[in-house]
């Protein structure tokens, strides 16, 4: 779990990691130069299984994760972003999936979004076999990063690049390895997602040109030009929908609103929180 700046969200993701119904495990949080005080917010956890590594530089998030595959002391390698949430079952699952299939490298679990104030948004559906996940790799692969778990073998056969493209480090990698590799998505919901309220459009602009730019060198590379002129095209298309998007939230507000129902997802999610919520 890199971190920068991760503010008082940080203590439910550790939390969350905590509560894992799996045990056997390590934690490596690595700080990244913060400037806030979120470590002090979880400086009265004392688990053994907990590692935090400062060095009062900042290098960004694909060298930190590097340097936790370097780190890293197990079989499997699981990623976990400052804010998000675990369901209690994430881990085993995806190491029943991991040990019952030894052909795959990655598995990601189903995750719903929640908000700043952990109100729930809704499912993120997607692709769950390796051929639907990346059927169309000029559209990008949608396998959610922060939900990976993978044999640690090969995170350190194919590493991310560093200095990372702007919030691309996941998609360059898996573009990059997925015709060597074999992917799959657990169907089941067992991580909260957060997502901003508002939308920022200067980073979303930045996030789609930098991912663009990555898919065209690599299809161009690969003499893939159809590929290239298809990524163009969902680059564009990426583009309008954002500007509707961002036309929409002028008028209307903020970006995404609470989804207030009964359905088993929300009520679920409830649970985990409220649960989270109880630890001291």
């Amino acid at each position: 779990m890199p971190i920068y700046n991760a503010g008082h969200q940080l203590r439910f993701a550790v939390l969350s990691l905590l509560g894992q119904s799996f045990r056997d495990w390590e934690l490596l949080i690595i700080d990244d130069g913060s400037t806030d005080d979120a470590l002090e917010g979880i400086s009265d956890i004392r688990d053994p299984r907990t590692r935090i590594l400062q060095d009062g530089r900042n290098k960004g998030l694909a060298a930190r994760l590097n340097q936790a595959i370097d780190l890293a002391r197990g079989s499997y390698f699981a990623r976990m972003d400052q804010d998000d949430i675990a369901y209690p079952e994430r881990f085993v699952s995806q190491l029943a999936l991991l040990e019952s299939r030894p052909e795959l490298d990655v598995v990601a679990v189903r995750a719903i979004s929640i908000s700043d104030d952990d109100e729930y948004l809704g499912s993120r559906p997607g692709p769950l076999s390796h051929e639907q996940i990346c059927s169309q790799p000029w559209k990008g692969f949608y396998f959610p990063h922060p939900t990976w778990m993978g044999r640690t073998q090969w995170f350190r056969t194919h590493r991310y690049a560093s200095p990372g493209p702007f919030f691309c480090e996941d998609q360059e990698l898996l573009l990059r390895s997925y015709k060597r590799s074999r992917f799959a998505t657990i169907d089941e919901v067992l991580f909260g997602y957060r997502v901003r309220n508002q939308f920022n459009w200067k980073k979303q602009l930045k996030t789609r040109w930098t991912l663009f730019n990555v898919q065209r060198r690599h299809f161009i590379r690969s003499g893939q030009i159809h590929f290239a002129l298809l990524s163009l095209a969902a680059f564009s298309a990426r583009i309008g929908s954002d500007l509707i998007r961002l036309i929409r939230q002028s008028l209307t507000g903020p970006a995404f609103a609470a989804a207030r129902d009964d359905s088993p997802e929300s009520l679920r999610w409830r649970q985990v929180l409220e649960t989270i919520r109880e630890k001291p």
